[in-house]
Formats: C-alpha cells, sequence, structure tokens
C-alpha cells in the first residue's frame, strides 16, 4: 500500500487528502489554536474514511506534507515571542527609521510607522564595525558579545536577532555571536542575517532576521508538540512543510528558518492549480483560493507563477523570495458591519472557527459572509460538510438583522444580498490587481477557484473581474491539501555578489559555483535522487542607478564570455514583461546584484485515478427557492447533487457537494472535465 497524506491549516478548517494507491479521500475539521489538535482531527476524519485502524493508517503513511498558519497568524496578528536584536554600534533605530515613506497615504496625516517587531529596549548595540568591502574596521570582542548578549537578555528577550552591518560581506562577527550562544546559552533560539539572508539592503535584512528570530520560540513549541503526537501514533514518514518560495523543505529545515513558512498553506494551492491549468491545457490561469478568513489570489503564465525577490509580509518587506499571492480579509467567515458612515463592510475581521458565523451556533452574534450565502438560500443548513455540522438560519437572521439590516433601514434578504455582492466586489478586485493593474486582460484568463467557501463566489467574481470561465475541482474544499502533495522540495542559496558586464564571466560563474555547492550538499541530505534533481542559476538585476531589480534565469552550465549577450537580451526582456514594451533603458549598463541558486527535487507524489464517493455517484435532483444575489431576484432553482452521473447543466442551479457548493449563475452553463472537474462558461454581459 503506498499512502500519501496533505494537510493544509486553515484559519477555519483543518484540510485533509489522503491518497492511497491513487484513490483520494478527503476530510475536514475546524482548525483549532494549538494547530495539533485540528490537525489531528482531520487525521481522525481521513483514517475513518480509509476504513483503517489508528495504527494501521499511521504505519503506512510514507509521505506526510504539511502546509499551516502558525507563521502566518504569528505575522498577522503580531503576536511574537519577545525578540531582541543586536546589531552594529550606531545602528540601533533602523527599524524604526525604515524607508522613510512608511504607506501609500499621500496625506502625510495618515502616514503610520511600521508595527514594531522589536521593542526598542531590547535593541542592543554591538562595539564592531565591518566596512563594505568586508574589512574589519572593529574587531569583536568576546567581552563585547557577553556583555551585549546579557543586556539584551536582561530585557526578556526570549529570543535573539542578529543583525550586523555588512555582514553579507564577510560573516565572521556574526557567526562568533553564533558560536557564543551555542557555548553560553544554548536554550536561547537566535538567528544570524548572513546565514538567513545574506543579501544587500540592511532595511529588509533586519526585518527579515527579526521576524524569523520572534517566531522561532512560537513554532518550535507547536512542532514539537506535533512531533511528539504523531510519533507516539506511529507516524515513521518525514514531515515536510511548504515554504513561501513554492517548495518544500524538512521539518528540521524548516525549524533552522521557519519565517519560510509565512503564507505556506495558500501556496499549496497554487501549485495545484499550475498542476490542474497543465492537464486542462491552460496557458493563463487566475487562482482563488476562498477559505473562512481571506480570500487569496494568484496567477499563473505559462505553467510559471510569478515569484518576488522581496516579499511584502504583515506589511513589512523583506528580503525573501515569495510566490507572489495577493491576500484580502473576505472569506466564509468575514463579518459584515456598518461604519461610522452608515456605510456596510465586509472583513478584514473574522469570526474564525470560534465562534464562528452566527450560523454554526456556537455563540457568534455578529453575521458573516457565510450566514449572508445561507439567508440568501445557497447554503442547504442541513447539508454543510455532508450534513456533520448544523447550521441555524434563524441565528443567522438575527444576526443580519441587528447588525446590518436595521442600521441601514433594509430588509434581512437585501442585508445578505448586499454582504454578498460587496464581498464579491471586494474579491474581484485582488483579480485586477494581478491582471489588470500588471497589464494583462482578465478575459484571457481562466479562474480556478477552490477553498470551502469559492464555489459559491467563483462565478460571480469571475463576472466582475471580466473572466469568462471557471474552473471548480472536485475536490475545491480540501484542494490546497491536495496541492502540497505536487509541490517539490526547493532550496535556495542566495548572495549578493556584485557584478557587470565588463568585469569576467568566470568572476560570476564562480559565485555561481560556490552556491551550487551548498545546493548538492541540501539535496544528498535530503536524500533526493539524482534524476528527480534540477537546479536553476537567476540572477537579480537592474539597470545602473535604478532602485529595485528583476530576476532573470541565466542559461544552464557553465556562464562564459560568449554567454554575456543572451543573459543581456534576456534581462532586458524580463524587464519588459514586468514593466511593458519599450520601457527597458537599453542605454545604460546593466548591474547584477544578488546571484541565487534554486535546486529542485521533484514530487514522486501520487497520481490521483479516483476520488473517494465519486465512481458510485447516484444523481439527486431537488428544487429551491434562493435569493439570485446579481439579480436580486427570488427564483425556483434545481440543486443537484451527484452531479458527476449528469454531466452538464444550465444555470441557475446548484451543485451540492459534501463538502462545497457550486453555484452556476443565470446564463452560464456547467460541465464536468475529464478530469472530474466543474467546468462553468459565464454569459456574455
Amino acid at each position: 500500500m503506498t499512502l500519501h497524506v496533505g494537510i493544509d491549516v486553515g484559519g477555519t478548517f483543518t484540510d485533509a487528502v489522503a491518497i492511497v494507491d491513487g484513490r483520494a479521500i478527503r476530510g475536514k475539521a475546524f482548525s483549532t489554536k494549538d494547530v495539533t489538535t485540528g490537525i489531528l482531527g482531520a487525521l481522525g476524519v481521513l483514517r475513518e474514511r480509509a476504513g483503517m485502524t489508528e495504527a494501521e493508517f499511521f504505519a503506512a503513511v510514507d509521505r506526510f506534507v504539511l502546509g499551516n498558519t502558525i507563521v502566518t497568524n504569528a505575522v498577522d496578528e503580531q503576536k511574537y515571542a519577545a525578540v531582541g536584536l543586536l546589531t552594529t554600534q550606531g545602528f540601533r533605530d533602523t527599524l524604526r527609521i525604515a524607508r522613510s515613506a512608511r504607506t501609500d497615504e499621500r496625506d502625510p496625516h495618515k502616514m503610520s510607522a511600521p508595527p514594531d517587531i522589536v521593542e526598542r529596549r531590547r535593541i542592543v548595540e554591538v562595539a564592531e564595525r565591518v566596512d563594505a568591502h568586508g574589512t574589519v574596521l572593529v574587531q569583536l570582542t568576546e567581552d563585547a558579545i557577553a556583555t551585549a548578549v546579557d543586556a539584551v537578555l536582561a530585557t526578556g528577550a526570549e529570543a535573539i536577532a542578529v543583525c550586523l552591518l555588512w555582514s553579507f560581506r564577510n560573516a565572521a562577527h556574526e557567526n562568533a555571536i553564533g558560536e557564543y550562544l551555542d557555548k553560553h546559552r544554548a536554550d536561547i533560539p537566535y538567528t544570524l542575517s548572513s546565514r538567513l539572508t545574506p543579501v544587500y539592503r540592511e532595511y529588509e535584512r533586519m526585518v527579515t532576521t527579526a521576524l524569523d528570530a520572534a517566531v522561532k520560540p512560537i513554532v518550535a513549541s507547536h512542532f514539537d508538540h506535533l512531533a511528539d503526537e504523531l510519533r507516539s501514533r506511529g507516524l515513521r514518514a518525514r514531515v515536510q512543510i511548504m515554504q513561501v518560495h513554492g517548495g518544500f523543505l524538512s521539518v528540521e529545515e524548516t525549524g533552522k528558518a521557519p519565517i519560510s513558512m509565512f503564507n505556506s498553506g495558500p501556496v499549496g494551492g497554487v501549485t495545484g492549480a499550475r498542476l490542474l491549468a497543465k492537464q486542462l491545457g491552460r496557458r493563463r490561469v487566475l487562482t482563488a483560493d476562498m477559505g473562512g478568513t481571506s480570500l487569496d489570489a494568484a496567477a499563473i503564465i505559462d505553467d510559471e507563477f510569478r515569484l518576488l525577490p522581496r516579499a511584502e509580509i504583515g506589511g513589512l518587506p523583506t528580503s525573501l523570495t515569495a510566490v507572489d499571492i495577493e491576500t484580502i480579509g473576505a472569506g466564509g467567515g468575514s463579518l459584515a458591519w456598518v461604519d461610522g458612515r452608515n456605510l456596510l463592510r465586509v472583513g478584514p475581521q473574522s469570526a474564525g472557527s470560534m465562534p464562528g458565523p452566527a450560523c454554526y451556533g456556537k455563540g457568534g452574534t455578529r453575521p458573516a459572509v457565510t450566514d449572508a450565502a445561507l439567508v440568501l438560500g445557497l447554503i442547504n443548513p442541513d447539508y454543510y460538510l455532508g450534513g456533520t455540522v448544523p447550521l441555524y438560519e434563524d441565528q443567522a437572521r438575527a444576526a443580519l438583522r441587528k447588525h446590518v439590516a436595521e442600521p441601514l433601514g433594509i430588509t434581512e434578504d437585501a442585508a445578505a444580498e448586499g454582504v454578498y455582492r460587496l464581498a464579491t466586489s471586494q474579491m474581484s478586485n485582488a483579480l485586477r490587481k494581478i491582471t489588470v493593474n500588471r497589464g494583462h486582460d482578465p478575459r484571457e484568463f481562466t479562474l480556478v477557484g477552490f477553498g470551502g467557501a469559492c464555489g459559491l463566489f467563483a462565478a460571480s467574481i469571475a463576472a466582475e473581474a471580466g473572466v469568462g470561465e471557471v474552473v471548480i475541482p472536485r475536490d475545491a474544499a480540501v484542494f490546497s491539501a491536495h496541492g502540497l502533495m505536487h509541490a517539490d522540495s526547493v532550496f535556495s542559496a542566495v548572495q549578493t555578489s556584485p557584478w557587470t558586464m565588463d568585469q569576467p564571466a568566470a568572476a560570476l560563474d564562480k559565485e555561481f559555483a560556490a552556491l551550487e555547492e551548498r545546493a548538492q550538499a541540501w539535496f544528498e541530505d535530503e536524500g533526493i535522487p539524482e534524476d528527480r534533481r534540477e537546479l536553476h542559476r537567476e540572477a537579480d538585476m537592474k539597470f545602473v542607478g535604478q532602485i529595485f531589480e528583476v530576476t532573470t534565469r541565466l542559461p544552464a552550465g557553465t556562464f562564459g564570455e560568449a554567454d554575456k549577450g543572451a543573459l543581456r537580451a534576456q534581462f532586458i526582456a524580463d524587464y519588459e514583461e514586468e514593466f511593458g514594451a519599450g520601457t527597458a533603458w537599453t542605454e545604460a549598463e546593466i548591474l547584477l546584484v544578488n546571484s541565487r541558486v534554486r535546486a529542485i527535487g521533484h514530487s514522486d507524489a501520487q497520481t490521483v485515478e479516483q476520488i473517494a464517493g465519486t465512481g458510485e455517484e447516484r444523481h439527486e435532483l431537488t428544487r429551491r427557492g434562493v435569493i439570485e444575489p446579481l439579480t436580486g431576484e427570488r427564483v425556483e432553482i434545481n440543486v443537484h447533487r451527484g452531479f458527476g452521473a449528469l454531466g452538464q447543466a444550465t444555470g441557475p442551479c446548484l451543485l451540492e457537494e459534501p463538502d462545497t457548493t457550486v453555484y452556476v449563475p443565470t446564463g452560464a452553463t456547467v460541465e464536468l472535465t475529464d478530469s472530474g472537474d466543474f467546468l462553468l462558461r459565464l454569459a456574455d454581459r
């Protein structure tokens, strides 16, 4: 037996997929604050549906992959461990000064400082100095290290970030601090910027280092608990964690740099959508992952998702390379409210899993998007999650009446319609940001919608954004967990190494060769077979005089003098792809700033041949009165269960699956793809 397991921990639900000899089994459980309990609950659902005992199930697992929200929640909620920062003497206020202009606001009265990662009293200066060439100007002594460490720990710091000036040029002083901590304070987790992110831009490097140190104690406590629970149940497989750059690392490697887990769950969905797009032969795909707390959107063009070399995390610029995902606070649990101007608002606050939307009957009294969908008739209260979770329409109506309808002087039905349409508008704006704002025509894309709540909104989001075709995966409710299992293991080694075209090609090749040695060592440590290894050379480049770079891929193999012309041409093409035709400053000199090697260990995930329960489908047809959210009309529509046995239908209708519902609006058609997914074609607007 071959058994692979994928887990995606969301803000409301923990989603799980098991592939057992080509047969996919899916399950969901409510997420919990301690994370582990929710994961074990979802695994329990899988085990029961697989018909296995606990001992049989865990012993049979030979691949276990995890996307989680531990780091994402800590950063978004700014709930860090108490972190101290050691920095070069005279540079204590780098985090305070930041990048001067704090936000996109043009009104100086509305500008706000970036959120604090480190309290100023926990920032300690170290007597040392290295210059821009890596030459030591002020030698760091052990006494100076001891004094600084004692001072920062005296403030109550639970972890230490070390970010010294020009340490990416000469890491000797940071390494000395690390060696001191290993020897004298092995109980204190720490992060060295020269190991985590040895690149220039001191502020971004310091932010990244401080965030990593701040989440280390949190991640360690969760992972230690999870590892103990899984081992006690007999799991022998290595736990792999999705990273912000779109690939896996082992839990051991992740523990060294936990900040790289930011957004790890949504990245799994993008990975799954890329695979699905390839199967369907779609070159341009938008993804919309709508869960309980947020919607995450991304674009995939020609089998590639966009990577950002300077990802923003929690409103802070970092030096991390990350999958470009646009996130807004609009999910099934997003709360509806009326602001001081008497205007309806949706999100970003969420009801989460506890107490959840008012209709859950768990004590929630404020209306959420799910409450609005229930009042509109789009959700069957007796068939939510296959009937395992009862919903209470009277409580949903009461919440909408008190918090939306009465303040606005409208009916409960109108309030529900308004909440649905506003949430839809906000989510369609996220798609515009990654299409229209970047020079892409949304009409050329197919929308892949997934997440437990997306089926109800995907067609409406697509219609408003100008997208004409929508695909809802059959396992939409757990699609990110499914996608996690098909992601590759990825390791990225980067180093600031300025180089221009008038310098010898051999000098640049030497930098890449050193990075490739690190990548090969990682392949060996991870036990990745030779036939599944792949290396890519990349460079962050810009025209001299510009501030930011564009990432360009270099030709494979040794870089020689004859390759300079091809590199220049590729950079100009990449630059104009990013900023538009004719924008490249071709007369200017080109500066290569960072050299990077991406090591990829290709996945050996199973091919899904059947989703459990779909092979024996029997079509059931009922009728239900709903309020069509796009027109406001109350109509009787068809409701299909076991749609796979029917194969095609015309809207308006609903497709009820055990863990999601798909809304097909008037004028749209829906049919099954060859892979068993739902394909919606919308009417021309």
